[in-house]
């Protein structure tokens, strides 16, 4: 039952990081990434319970928090990466 659930699981991972390279904006991509990084913490949490280490779950949400976390910080920087510039501004020498 377990491994149909990882290979399910594999199967969508495939399918959601097509999406990631095919996605039509940024945002799909940065969502696909997302996606594909909560379905590895599936799959990291399946193989811990076939293979029998609970401690495989800690690790699952570790990397859950970094994934957040990332997911969080690659789309302020996508937001506001033009922040405090702008493309018509001439520099002024001091004299």
């Amino acid at each position: 039952m377990f491994e149909f659930a990882a290979a399910l699981t594999l199967v969508s991972m495939a399918l959601v990081l097509f999406r990631a390279v095919k996605g039509p904006t940024v945002y799909d991509r940065i969502l696909a990434v997302n996606t594909f990084g909560t379905f590895s913490v599936i799959l990291i949490a399946l193989f811990g319970f076939l293979d029998g280490r609970p401690e495989f779950l800690d690790i699952a949400m570790v990397y859950a928090l970094i994934n957040f976390v990332a997911t969080i910080a690659v789309t302020k920087f996508i937001k506001f990466a033009r922040l405090g510039r702008t493309s018509n501004v001439e520099e002024v020498d001091d004299i």
